[in-house]
């Protein structure tokens, strides 16, 4: 699993993030997508690494610019009641 996390500059409200966030569930395999528009960010949360030249391309014409792509390793915080 895969965090990948974009700088994302134009978003100014919570529709500007549904935009981005439909348009990344639409265009890739991803497993969680949220952005936010007062930190201009949008975090993707995914099996696999994604094409980042796509992933800027798909967003970009939107209308909105990413300026960074971070991709990381994600591991999935478990929850367990015997971990005191």
């Amino acid at each position: 699993m895969v965090k990948i996390t974009l700088n994302v500059e134009g978003m100014a409200c919570q529709m500007c993030e549904a935009h981005i966030n439909d348009t990344v569930r639409r265009d890739f395999k991803v497993k969680k997508v949220t952005s936010s528009h007062r930190k201009n960010i949008t975090e993707i949360i995914a099996e696999e690494p994604i094409n980042e030249s796509a992933l800027k391309a798909a967003i970009d014409a939107t209308g909105y610019q990413v300026t960074g792509i971070k991709t990381e390793p994600y591991e999935k915080k478990g929850f367990s009641l015997f971990g005191r």
